[in-house]
């Protein structure tokens, strides 16, 4: 007697991608001058707030393609970061969740110094030019500000499958992220620039990252994959 063959088990839908937006903090009144990395007290300026309002006011018009808007505002813990959220959540109906994984790169000993001062040192070369072989003195390396950086990214997807969040974060470890999402080599990240209070879009889905747009600073709307 003939048997009915069996049939086969459903495949298995792949999981949806996550949307996440980086954006870099706004000016201070030591951006382009010193190098502050986690030094406390140090607060927007006015331009600054000039420019998370007006990347608020961006984020809270932008309607993505399909899926939920955005759920999420997450900030790295320093005063500059959290400012920046602040009127990206508030225009959002969001409340600013700190992430300790969004740290700008613990830079130990050159905290505070001047970039004009830190340019003239030879290891200066080494930090343009070969930045996985290099780690601040009594700080962090890049190498594993990246891993510490891809890992909170990792994360935050897993806690939001499908779904569109917000990372306040800090120049390098926006940029390192792209350099990862790009399968680019860390001793190229500094090739990537990324402006303050820019958005920088990267879908992570089961295939991987899609860098759909870096150190955006007007239209949105091309932040979704063609």
């Amino acid at each position: 007697m003939a048997t009915s063959p069996k049939p086969r088990p459903a495949r298995a839908k792949p999981a949806p991608p996550t949307l996440v937006l980086f954006v870099r903090h706004g000016t201070t009144p030591t951006t382009g001058k010193v190098l502050p990395g986690r030094a406390p007290g140090l607060h927007l300026a006015d331009a600054g707030r000039e420019q998370a309002e007006a990347v608020a006011e961006r984020l809270g018009s932008w309607a993505p393609g399909s899926g939920p808007g955005i759920v999420a505002v997450y900030a790295s813990p320093l005063e500059r970061t959290r400012e920046t959220a602040k009127p990206i959540a508030a225009r959002l109906g969001l409340k600013v969740t700190v992430e300790r994984g969004l740290l700008e790169c613990d830079f130990g000993d050159w905290t505070g110094r001047s970039l004009k001062e830190l340019m003239k040192l030879p290891e200066w070369t080494t930090v343009q030019r070969y930045p996985s072989g290099f780690r601040f003195p009594s700080g962090e390396s890049f190498a594993g500000m990246q891993t510490r950086m891809t890992d909170t990214v990792a994360k935050l997807c897993a806690r939001h499958r499908g779904e569109t969040i917000v990372a306040v974060s800090h120049a390098d470890p926006i940029k390192a992220a792209v350099a990862d999402a790009m399968g680019t080599h860390l001793d190229l990240f500094q090739r990537v620039v990324i402006s303050p209070c820019s958005v920088t879009a990267v879908s992570y889905g089961p295939a991987g990252p899609s860098v759909l747009g870096v150190n955006s600073t007007r239209s949105l709307d091309e932040l979704r994959p063609s």
